[in-house]
């Protein structure tokens, strides 16, 4: 099994920045690639983005490209979610997920393909 738990969600401004982070244990070897999702209320589970954790490689969802940074602390077993120039539209439940297989390209279904996942944590952005 793996454990995922996120931190850092809040309340911030538009415009404003925040830092997510998923520590990961447990069976990390079947965690080769993690991902963020979020949820808004009434709405689909929207993929964000993807880390290889081996190759460091990173993909992003077009709504978020440029504004949105992956990165992980291996020592931690750590990966990370930076938020920049936040907007309304950004506010939602943020999710970690890992799945044991490679690729950070999310398939038509990306949701499917991540067997774990995070509590999520919270994030608001006020106009």
């Amino acid at each position: 099994q793996v454990q995922l738990v996120e931190s850092g969600g809040g309340f911030v401004q538009a415009g404003g920045s925040l830092r997510l982070s998923c520590a990961v244990s447990g069976r990390t070897f079947s965690s080769i690639t993690r991902a963020w999702f979020r949820q808004a209320p009434g709405k689909e589970r929207e993929f964000v983005g993807a880390l290889s954790w081996s190759f460091g490689t990173t993909y992003y969802a077009d709504s978020v490209k440029g504004r949105f940074t992956i990165s992980r602390d291996n020592a931690k077993n750590t990966v990370y979610l930076q938020m920049n120039s936040l907007k309304p539209e950004d506010t939602a439940v943020y999710l970690c997920a890992a799945k044991a297989r490679a690729g950070v390209r999310p398939a038509d279904d990306p949701t499917s393909e991540y067997e774990y996942w995070g509590q999520g944590t919270q994030v608001t952005v006020s106009s």
